[in-house]
């Protein structure tokens, strides 16, 4: 027999949040246009709305609603909210400097993966990965180098609750091929993206800890498939992102 575990959620609370994520979503919205496609009384939009205009989360501009820079704040508390995670900034832009390839520094959060830090090399025009952005860790190479750290129950924990859905042809979808790669990246130390979430990219990680042996999150450099060389994926670049992960572990040792 199945039991399920009463929800604990309050429905107003969960109406504001579904009003917040649809106005970054629609990037602004009307009351009419907000309650057709939440499926609630423009009433009951309009209190939520009212209430979050009250307390400075959102700005009216005629009858058009936004999200205010308030949550800009929060977003700055929450990204520093950490010592490494403020030490890791500036080697999220030394890797892109060193390498010419997107930079990330990314963190495991509720068992997605979400961009804290990204930066651009000379030659790395693509955008694909934004701050504060979630993903599934199976599909890129600083999600599975997170993962690697993690106790294998951890790890079918994450599974079992986000599933691995597949984002091209390329992505690991048997989580005994997924623990298999996840074993090698503990052993090697080094992680690899096989165009695994976006078709033509390919990407490099390094997991990186604290002082107390737990993983913090991991960096990665990615860059179209046909300027990654053999060498340069399997050697050059593994080489500078070990090196630079080493150098902010003693950093963060020292703080």
């Amino acid at each position: 027999m199945t039991t399920h575990k009463p929800r604990r959620t309050l429905q107003t609370t969960e109406t504001t949040l579904d009003v917040i994520e649809l106005l970054k979503e629609k990037d602004g919205g009307r009351v009419t246009e907000l309650a057709a496609d939440l499926d609630l009384a423009p009433s009951t939009v309009h209190s939520h709305l009212t209430t979050l205009h009250e307390r400075d989360y959102v700005v009216k501009f005629g009858d058009i609603y936004y999200l205010s820079l308030q949550f800009l704040n929060l977003g700055n508390y929450v990204q520093n909210r950490l010592k490494s995670y403020q030490i890791a900034n500036s080697y999220t832009k030394q890797m892109a400097e060193e390498t010419d390839c997107r930079a990330i520094f990314a963190v495991e959060e509720n068992g997605r993966g979400v961009y804290m830090y990204t930066e651009s090399g000379k030659h790395a025009v693509w955008k694909y990965s934004n701050v504060g952005q979630k993903f599934y860790l199976h599909q890129t190479a600083a999600g599975k180098a997170i993962l690697s750290q993690l106790p294998r129950s951890r790890v079918h924990e994450i599974v079992t609750t986000h599933g691995l859905p597949a984002a091209t042809e390329n992505t690991i979808t048997d989580v005994d091929v997924l623990v298999d790669q996840l074993d090698a990246i503990k052993s090697e130390g080094v992680s690899y993206n096989y165009e695994e979430q976006l078709d033509g990219v390919k990407a490099v990680g390094v997991p990186v800890k604290g002082r107390d042996g737990r993983i913090i999150g991991a960096f990665s450099v990615a860059s179209p498939a046909n300027r990654m060389t053999p060498d340069r994926f399997e050697t050059e670049l593994p080489k500078i992102l070990l090196g630079i992960s080493n150098e902010f572990e003693l950093e963060i040792s020292l703080s």
